[in-house]
């Protein structure tokens, strides 16, 4: 059992003393303990008990119940309130705006012990008298019900994709006569999936015996004509339900319609029916390649496999080289221990000069942010006076002076103009009062675009995925506004962003906007978020030049001295 396992079972056992209206001491006591075992450096199993009786917070009375959770898997105290808990209860947890104390209050004075309930409650204007509720508590509980309800059973792709992969190649090892390829939405490399999709010309029986062996695994069988374009390519479906993982969806056809199935099974429904009413596929192909090649297409990647334009392009030849994860050049948006970040400037500097990129924006939050340890002015000095020294050290890589300004509710960023004018690139983001009416939003958000020192709009929209979704945006307004201010729109790379949406990114190019993936890193570790920052911006058919973190050292510098420009002009 790995740290971050040890520390869900205190949380939750947190939540639900909080539901039930237990100890407040405990309760926080259990919180924090699950907050530092989750952010602990080491592996917890790896220790003997000495040295995990001696960390400070756990002792020997926790550290022996974090003992027998690892032995037996449970922890009696959590057991016991489960035993309680109507499963509906924990349900709630999911849902945002109901945490445990409103979970408790809605259990204890309308006795609503599942989501059926909470909905029909919420409709029927129930919760508005409840302590704490209210109108609008109700309408946004309401809502993020059903949000919840449509995205029940998804993944977020960075979750899966080495489950999926991993799956293959295991699959492969046993079978090496075999084929397997991942494909669907993990193949198209979305934003979120919802089964892990693989085509085989593995014989049916064989690869079902290997998962229905474990009696907690379930396998199901569908005709594929109820959900396929291409049917006769395919000869049956089978789901198989893994306890704790994402589902896995197989394909089964022969060796000689492999390359058929792959790609009948790859492409959206709207890519696949449009293919197919002017194009015909080989009966034989020996490749994907080929499928394209005899019906005189440019080969479209797998992930661009969305819509009827991609077709269209790939008749006319305009399909064009997109981004990869070697062409990021620097890393843009990152906060070091100054604010929220884990590590020291010096360490985030050189640990992105370790892996070959040439500098380091450097961009912690801004004074408005007291949750994240946002920079007061005083702190910007001392933090700019640091970065000098650390460039003099590490040069020829640099750190540029940045910073995440919070937009505020009047559109205004978070400092005044003199503040402003130490940075050498200033990052414009929403953080607070999320819940804004379309009207609100564009207001605010266009307030900051035409503000002079704004370089970067940071995830535009605030989504988080399968979580959030954001506030209402005119896209077309806010790609406009960003083309006429020189504004740079973020792809923000964390996999619970991935924000702006990839469907807006032609766009922008063709309106002459600058996208930039940026990992928004919070550690030296979240640098590796621009792999699937860039993994989405392929489906837009981003390419490099059109990528501000692939500017070489030179042309970035360049970049900023022409926003400085701007500036001034302005």
């Amino acid at each position: 059992m790995n740290n971050y396992e040890i520390a869900d079972h205190f949380s939750l056992l947190s939540k639900l003393m909080d539901i039930h209206g237990d100890s407040g001491f405990k309760s926080k006591s259990y919180s924090i303990l699950a907050f530092n075992i989750e952010r602990f450096p080491g592996e917890i199993a790896e220790m003997d008990d000495a040295e995990l009786f001696s960390i400070r917070g756990i002792g020997e009375s926790t550290g022996k119940k974090i003992r027998e959770l690892q032995v037996t898997g449970k922890l009696p105290q959590l057991e016991a309130l489960l035993a309680e808990t109507p499963p509906g209860i924990l349900d709630m947890l999911h849902i945002k705006g109901m945490g445990p104390k409103k979970i408790g209050t809605v259990w204890s004075e309308l006795g609503i012990e599942s989501l059926g309930e909470l909905e029909y409650a919420c409709n029927e204007n129930r919760l508005v008298a409840l302590k704490g509720f209210g109108a609008k508590t109700q309408e946004t509980i309401l809502q993020n019900i059903v949000y919840y309800k449509q995205n029940q059973g998804f993944y977020l792709w960075s979750e899966v994709e080495v489950i999926g992969k991993t799956l293959a190649e295991q699959l492969r090892k046993v079978h090496p006569d075999n084929h397997f390829f991942l494909t669907g939405d993990i193949r198209r490399q979305n934003e979120t999936v919802e089964f892990i999709q693989m085509v085989t010309d593995l014989d049916k029986a064989v690869l079902s015996g290997m998962f229905s062996a474990n009696p907690e695994v379930k396998v199901e069988e569908t005709p594929p004509g109820e959900e396929l374009a291409v049917a006769r390519y395919v000869t049956s479906v089978v789901t198989i339900h893994v306890p704790n993982y994402p589902r896995y969806k197989f394909y089964f056809t022969d060796k000689e319609h492999i390359y058929n199935s792959l790609f009948a099974t790859t492409g959206s429904e709207e890519f696949i029916n449009s293919f197919l009413k002017d194009h015909q596929l080989p009966e034989k192909p020996i490749s994907e390649e080929e499928i394209f090649k005899v019906n005189d297409l440019v080969f479209i990647p797998a992930m661009q496999r969305e819509t009827v334009g991609i077709i269209t392009k790939a008749k006319n030849g305009g399909l064009t080289n997109f981004i990869k994860p070697t062409d990021i050049k620097g890393i843009i948006h990152s906060h070091s221990n100054w604010s929220d970040g884990e590590n020291t400037i010096e360490q985030m500097a050189k640990a992105a000069k370790a892996q070959g990129l040439g500098y380091l924006v450097l961009s912690d939050h801004s004074q408005s942010a007291g949750y994240a340890g946002g920079l007061k002015p005083e702190r910007i000095a001392a933090q700019h006076q640091e970065i000098d020294v650390l460039n003099q050290k590490l040069a020829p890589f640099k750190i540029f002076k940045s910073i995440e300004s919070d937009i505020l509710n009047d559109g205004n960023l978070d400092y005044n103009e003199q503040v402003l004018n130490t940075f050498d690139l200033v990052i414009a983001s929403v953080h607070s009062n999320l819940k804004m009416t379309q009207e609100k939003a564009m207001d605010r958000v266009l307030a900051a675009i035409r503000n002079p020192y704004t370089t970067v709009l940071g995830h535009p929209t605030g989504r988080l995925l399968l979580s959030r979704k954001g506030y209402p945006l005119d896209h077309e307004a806010i790609i406009n506004a960003c083309a006429e201010n020189s504004v740079v729109i973020e792809i923000n790379a964390h996999p619970r962003r991935l924000d702006i949406d990839w469907r807006w990114i032609e766009f922008a190019m063709e309106k002459g906007v600058l996208l930039s993936v940026n990992p928004d890193a919070h550690s030296i570790d979240g640098y590796k978020d621009t792999y699937y920052g860039v993994m989405v911006a392929q489906k837009g058919g981003l390419q490099a030049r059109n990528n501000l973190s692939s500017f070489s050292l030179v042309q970035f510098e360049e970049f900023l001295s022409s926003q400085r420009k701007k500036r001034v002009l302005q």
